[in-house]
């Protein structure tokens, strides 16, 4: 199904939690994507500054030991890069008025659900930049 492929695509995992992170990252690597990586903190992210702008999608855990990824998201937002929100926060009303197209899917899911999620955001990303 073309709306939960990932093909060809650099893909950013934002999760501090492990097994999370590798169920997202092989269901990501299944549905095609090229690369996949895995920052477990934003003090990783930002140790990688430089590499920030290679990936076309991305995967953020709402926070990272203790901090916030409202700012990245900001960054992305900016950039233009589609991502969603995958959290165990139940309160995320703030979060759905600041970033009203962004998804925000709730911890627990399966990878499967989250990369089709993914997947939709980024078909939805490039239909309107095509358009």
């Amino acid at each position: 199904m073309p709306e939960s492929r990932l093909d060809g695509r650099s893909i950013l995992i934002l999760e501090d939690e492990y097994l999370i992170a590798m169920d997202v990252e092989q269901s990501c690597l299944e549905r095609g994507a090229r690369e996949v990586t895995i920052l477990r903190s934003l003090e990783q992210l930002r140790g990688r500054a430089s590499e920030q702008d290679r990936f076309d999608a991305a995967i953020l855990d709402l926070r990272l030991g203790g901090e916030s990824t409202v700012h990245f998201a900001r960054e992305l937002v900016a950039r233009g890069v589609p991502f969603v929100f995958a959290t165990g926060m139940t309160d995320v009303g703030e979060l759905t008025d600041s970033f009203p197209d962004v998804p925000v899917i709730g911890k627990p899911y399966s990878g499967d659900e989250l990369v089709r999620i993914l997947a939709g955001v980024i078909e939805r990303t490039r239909s309107s930049c095509s358009a």
